[in-house]
């Protein structure tokens, strides 16, 4: 029985976390993206973000992006600077090829920095991808 159950691998979808210019603000902000490097698009996205480490957690957060074209990408949310002290994971599912994929991407704490950046495919800024 358990062998007859298939588990998609979620493959060429990526969080990343992007440090880009805040006119608004004035200010250099860290916001998260999802990526779809596939060369279909995905949809019914849903996102579940939280930061965490072995003595605080933040609120839960979830995005309900719809649906992400063939390779192109869809902000997903802020994330403060205080917040990059903790692990950050975004659980992230959508539904493709008539399956239902998921898949859990982390930002380890403190390893969100300007000395990490490199350029992010797609989005042509810098920026970092998610383990």
């Amino acid at each position: 029985m358990k062998k007859d159950i298939e588990i998609p691998i979620a493959k060429d979808v990526y969080v990343a976390l992007v440090h880009e210019w805040n006119a608004e603000f004035l200010s250099k902000d860290w916001n998260s993206y999802i990526l779809n490097n596939r060369t279909s698009q995905i949809d019914m996205v849903l996102i579940v973000s939280k930061g965490y480490d072995e003595d605080r957690e933040t609120s839960v957060m979830r995005h309900a992006i719809g649906m992400v074209e063939a390779k192109s990408f869809e902000k997903i949310e802020l994330v403060q600077e205080d917040v990059l002290a903790l692990n950050n994971e975004f659980f992230v599912t959508y539904y493709a090829d008539n399956k239902i994929y998921e898949k859990r991407f982390l930002f380890k704490k403190n390893s969100v920095s300007e000395h990490r950046l490199s350029e992010i495919p797609l989005i042509e800024m810098e920026g970092i991808l998610a383990e």
